[in-house]
């Protein structure tokens, strides 16, 4: 049932991504919802500032730049009953204590799958053309390639692989639909129906390795997925092929996929890397078949405002009385991203 009072509720985040999630007519309609001091902006649970009203808070927005969720979040706001996340993944802010306070986690990770999905698709498509390596050689020589160079180019029956079904694995999967890639899909948590579902063909990762054109990697970043490509399994990628990397640095052995491109081997399009940012003496910087973005496929600019449209939403409906319709919950950590 609804609510009689609206639910009380205290952002927590660093101050400078508010005004981009929440522009002035969404912010209106999230205090048309809750009880909510824009004003105030937590950036840390023991802040005396902030003391009042934690301690009637019952909902946490946050973003990035809020402290981790523990034992003190809980101590400086003891009705809290529900976070809602305006970014991606709550894996490294919602502590132990939360989860077995039962409070209801609300994260907007399927509004930031939007432009990652939208930025691998792009990279795809570009890479199907091999249009990093043309622009790298039209700068040289001016000249146009000939027909021989352009004859493996194409993305006509293009392979992809894609490992991980996660929401932006799945994003990724819907906007690949209207073009004619053959789609192979690696996710231990998916079934063939569910991959047919999806419009991709399920295979083991070695075979998906062995036998795609372009690899994108969409699996949550867990212990079981720490360097998940190895020496080993890079080595099965064929000559040529291409690794595309918006997940995380970890998920790739950076000196095992660094020697594969030094001899020039694989391509790669890394928004993600490990370390992050690499170090200035990176051959990765230099090399003609790396294309490096700083971390920038995820919500950015004016595509904050979804991240801001997801939390609202689930906002309303807790003043509803409605479940939420983006819970996180704790078993669901160590398959999603």
């Amino acid at each position: 049932m609804p609510s009689a009072e609206p639910p009380r509720a205290v952002f927590a985040m660093d101050p400078v991504h508010l005004p981009r999630l929440f522009p002035a007519p969404l912010l209106n309609r999230l205090r048309r919802t809750a009880d909510i001091d824009p004003s105030l902006v937590v950036r840390d649970f023991s802040d005396p500032a902030a003391a009042a009203a934690l301690a009637e808070a019952e909902v946490l927005i946050t973003g990035w730049g809020c402290p981790r969720l523990g034992a003190e979040a809980l101590t400086a706001a003891p009705r809290l009953r529900s976070v809602l996340h305006a970014a991606g993944s709550v894996r490294s802010l919602v502590g132990e204590p939360l989860w077995d306070h039962g409070v209801t986690v609300s994260s907007a990770v399927v509004g930031n799958a939007v432009p990652v999905a939208e930025y691998t698709l792009a990279m795809i498509l570009l890479a199907g053309k091999d249009a990093f390596t043309h622009r790298e050689r039209f700068r040289r020589t001016h000249a146009h390639p000939t027909a021989d160079e352009t004859a493996p180019l194409g993305n006509l029956g293009r392979r992809v692989g894609v490992i991980g079904a996660s929401r932006v694995g799945r994003r990724l999967l819907e906007l690949m639909r209207p073009h004619e890639f053959e789609v192979l899909l690696y996710d231990p948590y998916v079934v063939p129906a569910e991959a047919a579902g999806l419009g991709a063909r399920l295979v083991p990762l070695e075979d998906l390795l062995r036998y795609s054109d372009i690899v994108s990697l969409h699996a949550p970043d867990v212990p079981e997925t720490r360097h998940m490509l190895d020496r080993d399994r890079l080595a099965l990628v064929r000559d040529g092929g291409v690794l595309i990397n918006t997940s995380r640095g970890a998920l790739v052995d950076h000196a095992a996929l660094t020697d594969e491109l030094v001899s020039g081997r694989l391509h790669a399009i890394l928004d993600v890397t490990e370390p992050e940012p690499l170090p200035a003496g990176s051959p990765l910087y230099r090399l003609p078949n790396v294309f490096l973005t700083p971390h920038i496929a995820g919500s950015l600019g004016n595509e904050l405002e979804r991240l801001g449209r997801v939390v609202v939403g689930e906002l309303e409906r807790l003043a509803d009385g409605l479940p939420l319709a983006h819970e996180v919950r704790r078993a669901d950590l160590a398959r999603v991203a």
